[in-house]
C-alpha cells in the first residue's frame, strides 16, 4: 500500500505575514468600491430567490438531511469499560467494533480509555461508536499531543478513523483511479453526465468529478508580473513570474501539473476544482447522480469522472464522548459517506481536530472543538478541515474556538453548509496580535459554493495562501470584526478591543483572487467598538475596516480590484454607519429566512427557546441569541441554557 503524506508548507511564510501587519501604517484614506454583479460562464439556472444569481446559487441539502437525519440506533452489540488498572484499550474496543452488526452500537461506559503507542480505532462499516456523554467518556492519547507543545509522539496517529484507511492506496492523495472522460460538459444544476466508458461504475457508488485547471501565464491583477491562472479566473495558483517570496508554492521549474508539486497536495494533479457525487442510476453512457452538480465541469478542460480504489464507508457515526491528545488529528473521516460526529468534545490535537478528506455528506453537529495543542499555521492546529474534494458537508450548531484556523477548506467544500456555529478566537500562539481568518472556506485553491449561514464569527474571509476560492455565500451571519478576549497559550491575554495594534481588523474580508463572493443579510462590526474604523479599508492602509476586499499581506500589499468588482454586498447592516446597505442593482430586498432550511431548526427550541432567524440585518432588532454561543457563554457547551 502506498502511503501518501500531506506536505506542510514552511512556517516562515506565515510568520512573515503575521509580522507584516505590525509594520503596516496605521492610517490611510478609505477606498470605496461599488459592489458588482459579474457572473462567470453560462450555467443552467438555479433561481432560489431574487438576490442570488444562478451562478452563485445551488441546492444546499448537505450531510444527513436527504436521508432523514442522523439515524437513532438503540440496539447495543457490545458494552466496553476502561481497563482496570489502566492500560491501552485499543484492541478491546476494536474487537467490539469488528464484530458489531451494521446498524448497531458499540457502547463505551463512563471513564477514560487509553489509545496510545500509535494506535487508533478504525470504524470501517455502518455502526455507531457511542460514549456515555462528552463529560463522562474520554478517549485519550497520553503519549501524543500536549498543550503548547509542538512535539508529536514516536508514532503520530489520530484517535478515531471513520473510513477504510488513513492513507491513499493509489499514487494521488485523492485515492481516485479508473477515470473516464466526459463526452459533454457536466452542467451546473443538472444531475447527469455522459462519459466515454461506464465500465466499473455502478449505482450507489461514490465517485469524483473534476477538471483540469487550464491555467497559463496571465497578467497578475495585483501588478506582480504574471500569475499561473485559468483564463476565466476560476483557478489561481500561487505561482508567479517573477516568483514572489513567501507566496509561491512551487519551485521555479515546477508547475501544478508537475508530479509531487503543490498541484497534488489536496487534489488529483492540477485538478483542484472538484466535487464528490453518488451514482443514482446508469443508462447507456449516462450516469445520474443523487444530488445536483454545483459548478460546470467542461470537456474542454478534460473533465473526468473517477472511481475510488476502495468503497467509501457509509452510515457510521461517533457520538457522546471526548477526544484528546491525537498527534495526527483527533478524528478523521477519510473516504467516508453519510457519516457523522455528534456531541463530541474535541481538544488538544495536532493537525486537525475534525478532518474530512475525500468524503461525501459528512455531518458534524453539537460539537465543541477547542484549544489546539499548538496553534500554528502550516496545518498544525486547525479545528475543522475539509480536503480532497469533500462535498456536501454539514457543520451545524457547534462551537469552534482557540485554534489556528477554526475552519479551512482545501480543494473541497462544494455544496457544503456551515451554519449556526460559534466560531471565534482563531490565532497564532507565538504571534497573538495577528487576527486569523474566522469563517473560512479557503486555504488551498479549488473551494466553491459553500454556504455560511447564521454563524457568529470574529470575521469572514477567503485567504489566498495556497490559491483562490470562488462562489462562497455569507448569509445572515454576525461578523464582529474583533475576537473575544482570551488567554494565549504562550502567555498573556489577547484582546483586540483594547490592543489596537492587533490586526488586520476587518469584519468582512476577501484576499486577492477571491471572486464572485456574496455577502447578504449580515450584521457587521460591534456596537460601541467602532472608534477609528473606516467602511472600506486595505491592508496597506492599516486602519480597521468593515470591509477589506482584495487585500494581500505581502509587501507592497497590493489590492486586487476584481475582488470588489465581482462581489455582491446586499442588505448588510454595520455598526459604523448604523445603516443597511443594499446593492442598487438588486430590486429584491426581501431576504429569505434561510438558504438551506425550510423552517426553524429544532435546536432553536432547545433550552428556553430562541428566536430564528437570530440575525436580522433589516429588522428593528438586529441580533437575537445564537444557541451555540449561549452554550459557550454559560460554560455548558453541550447543555442549552
Amino acid at each position: 500500500m502506498k502511503v501518501t503524506a500531506t506536505p506542510r508548507p514552511s512556517l516562515a511564510r506565515f510568520f512573515a505575514v503575521a509580522m507584516a501587519v505590525m509594520s503596516a501604517a496605521l492610517s490611510a484614506p478609505s477606498r470605496v468600491a461599488a459592489a458588482g454583479n459579474e457572473t462567470a460562464s453560462p450555467t443552467s439556472a438555479i433561481a432560489l430567490n431574487g438576490f442570488l444569481p444562478a451562478d452563485r446559487a445551488t441546492i444546499w441539502k448537505p450531510g444527513m438531511m436527504a436521508v432523514g437525519g442522523i439515524p437513532v440506533r438503540s440496539t447495543v452489540c457490545a458494552t466496553v469499560s476502561p481497563s482496570s488498572p489502566a492500560k491501552d484499550d485499543t484492541v478491546r474496543i476494536q474487537a467490539a467494533i469488528n464484530v458489531c452488526p451494521i446498524g448497531q452500537v458499540v457502547q463505551l461506559t463512563a471513564g477514560t480509555f487509553l489509545i496510545n503507542s500509535g494506535n487508533y480505532l478504525v470504524i470501517n462499516k455502518g455502526i455507531t461508536l457511542r460514549g456515555a456523554g462528552p463529560g463522562q467518556t474520554t478517549l485519550a492519547k497520553t503519549d501524543g499531543a500536549k498543550p503548547f507543545q509542538s512535539e508529536v509522539g514516536a508514532k503520530p496517529s489520530p484517535l478515531i478513523l471513520v473510513g477504510p484507511s488513513l492513507f491513499s492506496s493509489t499514487d494521488n492523495v485523492s485515492d481516485a483511479h479508473g477515470s473516464t472522460n466526459l463526452v459533454t460538459d457536466a452542467v451546473k444544476g443538472t444531475y447527469a453526465v455522459k462519459v466515454n466508458d461506464i465500465a466499473g461504475f455502478r449505482p450507489g457508488q461514490i465517485v469524483l468529478l473534476d477538471e483540469a485547471s487550464g491555467a497559463e501565464w496571465l497578467s497578475d491583477p495585483q501588478g506582480r508580473g504574471q500569475v499561473w491562472a485559468a483564463p476565466d479566473w476560476r483557478v489561481v495558483w500561487q505561482k508567479h513570474k517573477p516568483s514572489v517570496q513567501f507566496v509561491d508554492d512551487f519551485a521555479p521549474e515546477a508547475l501544478p501539473m508537475t508530479p509531487q508539486s503543490a498541484g497534488s497536495w489536496f487534489s488529483r494533479q492540477d485538478r483542484p476544482t472538484a466535487e464528490i457525487k453518488q451514482i443514482a442510476s446508469i443508462a447507456g453512457n449516462t450516469i445520474t447522480f443523487t444530488t445536483p452538480i454545483h459548478i460546470s465541469y467542461r470537456s474542454s478542460h478534460a473533465a473526468q469522472l473517477s472511481m475510488y480504489s476502495r468503497p467509501h464507508v457509509m452510515n457510521a457515526g461517533v457520538e457522546d464522548l471526548k477526544l484528546t491528545g491525537g498527534d495526527a488529528g483527533n478524528i478523521h473521516f477519510n473516504w467516508a459517506a453519510q457519516c457523522w460526529a455528534r456531541n463530541i468534545d474535541n481538544t488538544v490535537w495536532h493537525d486537525e481536530g475534525f478532518a474530512v478528506h475525500g468524503s461525501f455528506r459528512i455531518e458534524l453537529r453539537e460539537f465543541y472543538v477547542h484549544d489546539a495543542a499548538w496553534a500554528q499555521p502550516g496545518g498544525g492546529g486547525y479545528a475543522i478541515s475539509l480536503s480532497a474534494g469533500s462535498s456536501e458537508v454539514l457543520i451545524e450548531n457547534g462551537i469552534a474556538v482557540r485554534a489556528n484556523k477554526v475552519i479551512a477548506a482545501r480543494s473541497a467544500g462544494a455544496g457544503s453548509v456551515v451554519a449556526y456555529n460559534y466560531m471565534d478566537m482563531s490565532y497564532i500562539n507565538t504571534q497573538g496580535s495577528w487576527i486569523e481568518t474566522g469563517l473560512n472556506a479557503s486555504h488551498m485553491v479549488g473551494p466553491h459554493h459553500v454556504l455560511f449561514e447564521g454563524n457568529y464569527g470574529h470575521n469572514a474571509d477567503s485567504d489566498n495562501t495556497h490559491g483562490n476560492s470562488v462562489y462562497l455565500t455569507f448569509f445572515r451571519n454576525q461578523l464582529r470584526g474583533i475576537r473575544a478576549p482570551f488567554d494565549n497559550q504562550a502567555g498573556g491575554k489577547i484582546d483586540d478591543a483594547s490592543q489596537p495594534r492587533n490586526g488586520p481588523q476587518r469584519a468582512a474580508g476577501l484576499m486577492a483572487f477571491s471572486y464572485w463572493m456574496t455577502f447578504a443579510g449580515n450584521v457587521l462590526g460591534a456596537p460601541g467598538k467602532m472608534d477609528g474604523w473606516v467602511y472600506e479599508t486595505s491592508f496597506a492602509g492599516g486602519k480597521p475596516g468593515i470591509w477589506m476586499l482584495g487585500w494581500d499581506a505581502v509587501s507592497p500589499y497590493p489590492t486586487d480590484a476584481k475582488v470588489s468588482a465581482t462581489a455582491i454586498r446586499h442588505g448588510n447592516f454595520d455598526y459604523l454607519t448604523n445603516t443597511v446597505k443594499w446593492d442598487p442593482a438588486i430590486a429584491d430586498h426581501a431576504l429569505p429566512d434561510s438558504l438551506y432550511l425550510t423552517g426553524k431548526p429544532a435546536f432553536f427550541n432547545a433550552g428556553h427557546g430562541y428566536t430564528w432567524p437570530w440575525v436580522d440585518a433589516a429588522g428593528a432588532t438586529k441580533l437575537y441569541v445564537l444557541p451555540a454561543k449561549a452554550r459557550y457563554d454559560a460554560g455548558t457547551p453541550f447543555t442549552q441554557p
